[in-house]
């Protein structure tokens, strides 16, 4: 299983000091060289302004190259997502006004294409645009990070 990580999921990894969560660091960054956890170019540009973490903000700069570009396909399937109207409000106008990034759709989209898994820490909430909405919709699996460790076995 392939698992694309949203921003909040990432921000979750700020809280494992390497210091002293080593046999952590020791198998996420396992799990990433074999190209199980990636994520999308707008999940790093959101890092980029709101990560406050100095430890996590160089393990995201040493691990750029997970951060990936849409493809057409992808692209084409976040134009289906912003045809249903509900889902236009992912991207909220302050987020516009402001110039600033917006992940949602991306991630979801990415998972879509390589039939992974979407690691967020939002919720299922009635009637959101959230990203497990959009999940939920488009029938794509998603999890929070607890989630992911469970789902990988992982116990310390």
């Amino acid at each position: 299983m392939v698992y694309v990580f949203d921003n909040n999921s990432f921000r979750v990894l700020g809280n494992y000091y390497p210091d002293h969560f080593q046999t952590f660091w020791d198998k996420f960054n396992q799990a990433v060289t074999v190209g199980k956890i990636i994520s999308v170019r707008e999940v790093r540009r959101e890092l980029d302004l709101f990560v406050r973490y100095p430890h996590l903000s160089d393990w995201i700069e040493k691990h750029k190259n997970i951060f990936l570009l849409p493809n057409a396909t992808e692209m084409r399937f976040v134009s289906e997502i912003f045809a249903i109207q509900h889902f236009q409000s992912l991207v909220r106008k302050q987020i516009i006004l402001e110039g600033r990034p917006c992940a949602d759709p991306f991630i979801v989209a990415k998972a879509n294409f390589i039939n992974g898994c979407v690691v967020t820490e939002e919720t299922v909430q009635s009637n959101a645009a959230k990203i497990p909405n959009v999940c939920q919709r488009f029938e794509i699996d998603f999890t929070n990070f607890q989630g992911f460790m469970e789902r990988e076995g992982w116990a310390f």
